[in-house]
């Protein structure tokens, strides 16, 4: 047997052809009026549901949290920064450890791994708990 020998096992079955006359009666099993029972258009997709799940979408009643926070470690401003300077989101920038985000300054958050054995005046940036008793030590 060739490929071109293969026929399928059962025939295809079409559908009734209905409303064109015949015993099936004015309405042709249609039901009166409305839209289902007319030609062409379809029902549209349930509407309804898509206004239901609108609420639970993402970002509908919370504003995404600020992402434009950059981290920092001590190790780094030990390298980069004398005693007695002062750290700031602008100070940082300008000797360029951070860059700005979308044309703006970033918040900064320090955090506590590496030694600081310089006194710093910090300004306008986060600092966790490791950090501030590694800067009160000094």
């Amino acid at each position: 047997m060739q490929l071109h020998q293969l026929r399928p096992k059962h025939k295809i079955k079409k559908g009734k052809r209905i409303g064109r006359g015949g015993k099936r009666g004015t309405y042709a099993g249609k039901g009166v009026k409305g839209q289902k029972s007319r030609a062409g258009k379809k029902l549209q997709p349930g509407i309804r549901e898509w206004i239901k799940k609108y609420p639970k979408l993402k970002g509908y009643r919370f504003k995404a949290q600020e992402k434009n926070i950059v981290v920092l470690n001590i190790d780094v401003l030990e390298r980069k920064f004398n005693a007695q300077d002062i750290v700031s989101p602008q100070t940082l920038i300008k000797k360029g450890v951070i860059s700005k985000i979308k044309g703006r300054i970033p918040r900064v958050k320090i955090l506590g791994r590496g030694k600081l054995t310089k006194k710093l005046i910090i300004k306008n940036c986060q600092v966790s708990k490791t950090v501030k008793k590694k800067l009160e030590s000094i």
